[in-house]
């Protein structure tokens, strides 16, 4: 048999960059998280909006 090179990189290389792009995904994720607040509800419109208690209830449906 004869081990075939290639030209774009390996599998190891691959798991080498997911090892370490996956923890600073993770502190984007939670640094973006805790930015953004709920705004005050427009009484006069009927599409969903974000406001607290729709962000509290995205949270308990979390699993």
């Amino acid at each position: 048999m004869t081990r075939k090179t290639e030209a774009g990189s390996s599998r190891r290389d691959f798991l080498k960059l997911a090892a370490t792009g996956a923890p600073a995904v993770a502190v984007a994720t939670v640094v973006m998280a805790g930015t953004a607040e709920a705004a005050e509800p427009d009484l006069t419109s009927n599409e969903m909006q974000d406001t607290a208690h729709t962000r509290a209830y995205f949270e308990s449906a979390r699993f």
